[in-house]
């Protein structure tokens, strides 16, 4: 006669009624259940599908602009002695200029040893070289890859998506998926922003039209500041100096709120101890100019400086809604972008398709179930009924575990979890069919059932283990939809074994222990 240990009766039963606790928040509400429920992915409930292209090159440019403006301040410092060189010009990766003599291009290339980073310095002659190597710019561009990465998922979570996908594709490509977005234009406005704070000194007493249409002074250049009249928006250009003064790397907060002044929407900035100081050095310097707020190239404001700003904090005026503050304050809360990103591809899902991508989920399911049970009672008969219960905890098991783990349920998820019922009954077919080979040895019932599980556990084990090795793989390099069928194709495998050697056990051994047959039909 076989037996069960007690204690594996109870684990079987506790991981059941465990499963069944957190599945069924799924189909009933009560208060005495987890408030837990599976996500539903995109395809399901809709949202936007976004792919985001990631300006790699104008990082670059940015970067080679920046070192320029840092080798011609070296050269011009009037502290260390203003060094005179010729044909300065921006090259591949760098700049490149002409000393006057020898001496002038040994101490140009020894200052800018000392003060410029991640560049390499090539003399030829007089022409002297800096310029950032290409194991730099990958680096850079590795750096600003995950940088943006990072910062995206940051937005998205200000933003309040549950459970969006944000993930690499390619060497310049980043996908979003923002499950239940209901307004993807303003989803775009929040994640797609720069948002590039700087403040610039205003270069006054200067007519900045007349630059509109040629190049502007050395170390300056034109922007446009947003000017309200009437109902109407006008850009009027003003001429900045061209390094900031301070950027928005320093800030600690950001807030939406309305101006003590007029009352208008405006945004409430707050710097850290380092920006703090900063701030303060440079209102302190610069009393009786102008400031200018510049966000994403366009100055929303250029207030005077009347006196030092110690307290490190600052308002960025502007011709808001507040609507336009909300989302600006989130994103400069979140950081600013490294690189410009471009939105290269956009689907947007509505709530309907979804809806019918469910119903028919749920068809898929309630069909394949209904004649899984009806067949396997037909062909096996009591056995039949003891597989069937045990597909029933199987579903129950997946349900729950899936809820457990904050999983994503999509649509190729649903296609997973109608996939692994096969598997798990194909795991007790092979278990029945190996039990009727025993029975037909003259064994006795008892032994037959044993040898029966024995014999097929290495067979469900080997096909178990090597479909979960597919679904693992799948879901390292797959992405997106491939994740979720992966997903649930594991979490079936591992249910389904459970169930067939476990659950399935367990039945049969008590409908043995009570009916006590002497042979096994079929």
């Amino acid at each position: 006669m076989l037996n069960i240990p007690v204690y594996k009766k109870i684990f079987v039963l506790f991981v059941v009624l465990f499963g069944l606790t957190y599945a069924l928040p799924n189909f009933v509400e009560s208060e005495y259940l987890p408030n837990k429920k599976i996500n539903l992915g995109l395809d399901l409930q809709g949202g936007s599908h976004l792919v985001l292209k990631v300006e790699l090159a104008d990082l670059v440019a940015r970067n080679v602009e920046n070192l320029a403006d840092d080798v011609r301040r070296e050269l011009r410092d009037s502290e260390k002695g203003r060094l005179t060189v010729r044909n300065f010009k921006e090259v591949r990766g760098g700049v490149r200029f002409n000393a006057t003599t020898e001496d002038v291009a040994l101490l140009a290339i020894e200052r800018l040893k000392r003060s410029v980073r991640d560049a390499e310095i090539t003399r030829n002659d007089l022409s002297v070289t800096v310029n950032y190597t290409d194991d730099a710019i990958l680096q850079m561009e590795r750096n600003a890859l995950s940088q943006t990465l990072e910062i995206l998922r940051n937005r998205v979570d200000e933003f309040g998506v549950a459970e969006p996908v944000i993930q690499r594709e390619g060497t310049d490509r980043i996908i979003i998926e923002l499950p239940g977005v209901d307004d993807p234009a303003r989803a775009k406005s929040v994640i797609g922003r720069t948002a590039q704070l700087s403040f610039h000194l205003v270069v006054d007493g200067v007519d900045a039209s007349q630059y509109v249409e040629r190049r502007p002074p050395a170390g300056t250049k034109i922007l446009y500041m947003q000017e309200k009249q009437g109902d109407q928006i006008y850009s009027r250009p003003i001429l900045v100096e061209r390094r900031a003064a301070l950027t928005g790397e320093r800030l600690a907060g950001a807030s939406a709120g309305y101006s003590s002044q007029d009352n208008a929407p405006s945004i409430f900035i707050d710097f850290d101890r380092s920006g703090s100081l900063k701030f303060g050095q440079v209102t302190s310097k610069n009393v009786g100019r102008r400031l200018a707020i510049i966000l994403d190239d366009i100055v929303y404001s250029a207030p005077n400086l009347n006196e030092p700003i110690l307290g490190g904090s600052a308002i960025i005026n502007g011709n808001f809604s507040v609507q336009e503050t909300e989302d600006l304050a989130t994103v400069l809360r979140a950081g600013a972008l490294p690189a410009p990103v471009a939105i290269v591809e956009e689907r947007t899902i509505g709530p309907s398709l979804g809806a019918d991508s469910i119903a028919a989920g749920k068809m898929a399911i309630m069909v394949g179930f209904l004649f899984i049970l009806v067949v396997m009672f037909a062909f096996y008969r009591g056995f039949g009924l003891a597989a069937n219960i045990a597909l029933m905890c199987n579903v129950v098991l997946i349900l729950g575990i899936m809820t457990l783990l904050g999983a994503t349920l999509t649509l190729p998820g649903i296609a997973g979890i109608v996939l692994t019922m096969g598997m798990a009954v194909d795991a007790n077919v092979l278990i029945f069919e190996r039990i009727r080979e025993e029975s037909k040895k003259a064994k006795s019932v008892s032994g037959a059932i044993d040898n029966g599980f024995k014999g097929a556990f290495s067979t469900i084990m080997d096909a178990n283990v090597t479909t979960l090795i597919a679904a693992v793989v799948l879901f390292a390099i797959g992405s997106g939809p491939i994740k979720g069928f992966a997903l649930t194709l594991s979490v079936g495998i591992a249910t389904s074994m459970f169930s067939a050697i476990m659950i399935t056990r367990i039945l049969v051994v008590a409908w043995l222990n009570k009916a006590k047959p002497t042979t096994l039909k079929g």
